[in-house]
């Protein structure tokens, strides 16, 4: 008997399931329930997410998970902004007094771009010489941002020297400087001042000066063509800067083979009054 209503019951049971699921507003609320469960899901996810970002990055939004304020790469940004600029604070106050050797300047151009030093030794100039059109002390200034990668206080002959790296292989050096107020892996900005201009053996008679140089992958390169110009315009110089490296290094063997001519003609003009004496000491004793 009781086998019997409990089949009854089932039985019933699912006779009214069937008539639930054939009513028309059944399965508009199954998806409309589905729906809203959906859309809960996706709300739940996004607040999930932006406390995920809150965390992984500050309000200032400049720290990156892992990174430090002073690792943001946008320093390098700016100076792709910036320009070359004269080493010195007030342009219209300076002069240039010994230009850049350039081997496809004129013949006049490139001889007054010759460095002569220790009375006989011959130098093409790799850069310019800059000083105040009054003859004055000055203070010499970073041409553009960078890091600076060498400071050397011993050099007589360049009057000391300061390199800052602006990208990699992109480098300026400041030579004939003293009172250095930077070191090596101090972050510069353009204009600051690095030091004072000073003198040095290489070039006496430019007097109080700076020597300045942009270099690329270490050639020089003549700073006329890329002041107020950014480092891009450096791009495609590769092929002319070795060129010019070239040039420079051939007349540098050129200055040092017409001192060692002079040198052979001084000792060929002893060797002949020598020559001359000993015959007129021979020409006496036949006598």
């Amino acid at each position: 008997m009781k086998m019997r209503e409990e089949e009854k019951k089932l039985s019933s049971q699912k006779k009214r399931g069937k008539s639930i699921f054939k009513k028309r507003w059944v399965y508009p609320a199954i998806y409309l329930v589905c729906a809203a469960l959906l859309i809960s899901g996706i709300f739940w996810y996004q607040s999930k997410g932006n406390e995920s970002a809150k965390k992984n990055f500050s309000y200032r939004g400049d720290n990156l998970v892992g990174k430090k304020e002073y690792d943001n790469p946008a320093t390098e940004v700016s100076k792709t902004l910036e320009n070359f600029k004269w080493p010195v604070k007030n342009k219209d106050a300076a002069k240039i007094v010994k230009d850049f050797y350039d081997s496809k300047a004129s013949a006049e151009k490139q001889e007054a771009a010759i460095l002569v030093y220790n009375g006989n030794q011959f130098r093409p100039n790799r850069g310019v010489d800059i000083a105040m059109k009054d003859g004055k002390e000055f203070d010499v200034v970073a041409a553009m941002s960078g890091t600076v990668i060498k400071v050397n206080e011993n050099d007589s002959l360049l009057g000391n020297v300061i390199e800052i790296e602006h990208t990699k292989g992109v480098v300026t050096e400041y030579q004939s400087v003293k009172d250095i107020q930077v070191k090596v892996g101090d972050i510069v900005k353009q204009n600051q001042i690095i030091a004072k201009a000073g003198t040095s053996q290489l070039n006496e008679k430019a007097g109080t000066h700076v020597h300045f140089e942009i270099r690329k992958d270490n050639q020089a390169l003549n700073p006329n063509t890329y002041f107020n110009k950014s480092i891009s315009a450096l791009e495609n110089v590769k092929a002319e800067s070795k060129s010019s490296a070239s040039d420079q290094m051939n007349s540098d063997d050129q200055s040092s083979n017409s001192k060692d001519d002079n040198a052979a003609e001084s000792n060929d003009g002893t060797d002949n009054s020598s020559d001359n004496s000993n015959s007129q000491n021979t020409d006496d004793s036949q006598g």
